[in-house]
């Protein structure tokens, strides 16, 4: 059983307080990552609105409305500053179709977790089996794979679709826990997070951006594993931060400040900070660990590293100006 938690002030003691949630993340948040965007961000714009218009998906309703809310060409270009320009418009598209494919495994999985069955199994046969699409959707996906093995290596697009099914479990486990989330304790959440984040399937198109392939020994090295699963977790923790407000009012329960205050039975405020020290700290070992590997990695395995720790600085980057998570600066902070 948990136990009320006390509140934790804005601030300390000789700090500057702070008026909004947006304004307590941005003063407390550790992010010591470079802020940089890829020059050719505005050519992926419109290369996502272009993808998703040939395969229906702006046609559908609220689909164009919500693609201009997230931005999915900023997050990419936040996020993937050093890719060139055919590969950004792979990570911006993939973006764009998991922001889709996302809202509407929600919409369908709150009312009924299975509900959602056919379009994941449908996504599933196309990643596992090669299956044709039966859906704008599944379609969308399968051009989307196509476009993945055409600019990668074969063991990099199975690695991608692995990982692409990964998230697409994840999204039915989200649902079981939205419909049942009395026992759903914080790390249950972030164990579901990880998942239907959908950061992990990027990680391979970091792969096709080096010059060579990684070996295996790099790939696979335990530090760089590590490495992969900290900074996913960092990267979506921090867009939790801003998200909350939105997702609390919509009633969604896979957050981790959302879980913090579930567990903690404390005010978002509270939450908000602990969540903050958890994300700092993970901060705090990626970095340490990243000073401990440089020096034994190729060129090619730098290059891989560099672009999966992007994407913490690339979600708070993000996170921190887009619409759709614009609600976190209407929330007052108690001094």
């Amino acid at each position: 059983m948990s136990t009320p938690h006390e509140d934790i002030p804005a601030g300390v003691p000789g700090e500057n307080q702070v008026s909004s949630l947006k304004e307590l993340i941005d003063t407390h948040l550790h992010m010591p990552f470079p802020c940089r965007r890829n020059r050719h961000e505005p050519e992926a714009r419109a290369g996502v609105d272009a993808w998703l218009s040939a395969w229906g998906l702006t046609d559908e309703p609220g689909v164009a409305a919500m693609i201009a809310r997230t931005r999915p060409a900023e997050l990419a270009s936040c996020t993937s500053p050093a890719v060139d320009s055919g590969l950004l418009q792979i990570v911006a598209n993939q973006i764009a179709y998991q922001f889709v494919f996302d809202d509407r495994a929600e919409d369908i999985g709150r009312y009924s977790p299975g509900g959602l069955l056919p379009m994941l199994c449908e996504s599933v046969s196309i990643l596992r089996d090669g299956e044709p699409p039966s859906t704008p959707l599944g379609a969308a996906l399968a051009d989307l794979y196509r476009q993945v093995r055409e600019r990668c290596t074969p063991a990099q697009a199975a690695r991608w679709a692995w990982k692409s099914r990964e998230y697409v479990h994840g999204l039915l486990y989200e649902a079981v826990a939205q419909a049942d989330p009395l026992g759903l304790r914080t790390g249950d959440c972030t164990s579901i997070r990880s998942l239907t984040a959908g950061v992990e399937p990027f990680h391979p198109l970091y792969e096709a951006a080096q010059p060579r392939e990684l070996s295996h020994a790099e790939l696979h090295h335990p530090v760089v594993r590590r490495l992969s699963r900290l900074s996913s977790d960092a990267a979506v923790w921090t867009a939790d931060l801003f998200s909350a407000v939105k997702e609390q009012r919509a009633g969604e329960m896979i957050n981790l400040a959302l879980a913090h205050q579930r567990e903690r039975r404390c005010s978002l405020q509270s939450a908000m900070v602990l969540a903050i020290q958890e994300i700092n700290d993970t901060v705090k070992e990626v970095l340490k660990l990243h000073a401990e590997i440089e020096r034994e990695l190729s060129p090619a395995g730098v290059g891989y590293v560099d672009g999966v720790i992007g994407w913490i600085r690339g979600c708070y980057e993000w996170s921190r100006t887009v619409p759709r998570y614009a609600d976190v600066t209407s929330v007052a902070v108690v001094p």
